[in-house]
């Protein structure tokens, strides 16, 4: 991951006083799976961690916490579908923008936010990002 693309990081989403070059290992390969997942394409905390053959959702999901904000985060997502709890309307304008799949909320659900629509919008980690399904992505032999 290119050092220029962590600088840019929104203000409520800074890494705190950790340079990129201080990130830990396992974060920075986090991060670089976040970056290859296509616009309008997720993937799960669990299949980021597969991805890696490392780690689980909760070590993922701590990275994203700490490091999110120097990747493309909305992408990053849980297996529910259910969007960043207060981060839900920044993430629903990014989905907006990049034309990921969403299902209409209930009038029931809270606020009324959508949710993602997990069987569209989930990335396998193929080439292209346009494979649907909810396949788990392969470690590529790159990566391993």
């Amino acid at each position: 991951m290119s050092e220029e693309r962590r600088e840019r990081r929104a203000p409520d989403e800074a890494a705190g006083d950790a340079s990129p070059s201080e990130y830990p290992e396992y974060a920075e390969r986090v991060l670089e799976v976040a970056e290859l997942i296509p616009p309008g394409r997720v993937m799960t905390y669990g299949d980021v961690a597969e991805w890696l053959e490392e780690g689980g959702p909760r070590q993922v999901g701590r990275v994203m916490a700490l490091y999110g904000g120097a990747v493309p985060w909305w992408r990053v997502v849980r297996s529910d579908g259910v969007l960043l709890p207060g981060h839900e309307l920044r993430a629903l304008e990014r989905y907006r923008e990049e034309g990921t799949p969403l299902r209409q909320a209930s009038r029931a659900a809270q606020g009324h936010v959508p949710k993602l629509d997990m069987r569209r919008a989930r990335w396998d980690g193929g080439a292209g990002g346009d494979a649907a399904g909810d396949a788990r992505p392969q470690a590529p032999e790159a990566h391993t």
